[in-house]
């Protein structure tokens, strides 16, 4: 029992090193990158380039994955228990995105568009509602906005001293180094000047007793 205990990690290891579709960290992370990253970069490509109809696709890319998203908040604790469930997430986000199929669009033209004509009018009451009361919401706590972002940003910038203090603690020392070592120089330079003003009285001494 003992050995099959201590055989059980290095066979979970080589389980998820030879096949590491069959974890779900490795199909959550895979999910991530082609739902969210690369259509990120796609959609900064379009904009800069201004291709309207790389623009319009990726548009009907986010209002897809949006719906998606809205949807599997509530179901997402209950499909992730069924087996492949993050397989099929995997490979409907690539079919979304295959601009040989058009997924989105497909998505978008027979499902959503005629969901959101059929209740447009009360979808724009509740998002006007909305708009309405963040707007009031925002107004009534200006003072502890203000408030917070005044000690947000003392907090920012005493942590951002602490640090240097941390990472630069020597950049006082050779000032104050170099102080010392000036002293002494000064010091010689002035005895050397008061030397070199008193020498000219000498010949003055020797010229008045000739005299």
């Amino acid at each position: 029992m003992a050995a099959f205990a201590s055989n059980m990690p290095s066979e979970v290891g080589l389980r998820m090193l030879l096949c590491p579709l069959g974890s779900n960290i490795v199909l959550r992370t895979a999910s991530c990158s082609v739902g969210v990253v690369l259509p990120v970069y796609s959609t900064f490509k379009a904009l800069e380039s201004r291709n309207q109809d790389e623009q319009q696709r990726w548009l009907l890319y986010w209002a897809a994955y949006g719906s998606f998203s809205i949807a599997e908040v509530f179901t997402d604790k209950f499909l992730s228990w069924f087996p492949l469930y993050y397989h099929m997430k995997l490979a409907f986000l690539v079919w979304l995105q295959l601009p040989s199929v058009d997924g989105a669009k497909q998505l978008y033209m027979n499902h959503m568009r005629p969901f959101l004509l059929r209740h447009q009018a009360r979808l724009d009451q509740i998002v006007g509602c909305l708009y309405s009361e963040m707007t009031k919401f925002v107004s009534a706590q200006q003072a502890g906005l203000q408030f917070a972002k005044t000690l947000l940003m003392k907090i920012l910038g005493t942590a951002t001293q602490v640090v240097g203090g941390i990472f630069h603690p020597l950049q006082s020392k050779p000032s104050g180094g170099s102080r010392s070592i000036e002293g002494p120089t000064g010091r010689e330079e002035q005895a050397r000047s008061e030397i070199e003003g008193s020498t000219p009285l000498v010949p003055n001494s020797e010229s008045e007793n000739d005299e």
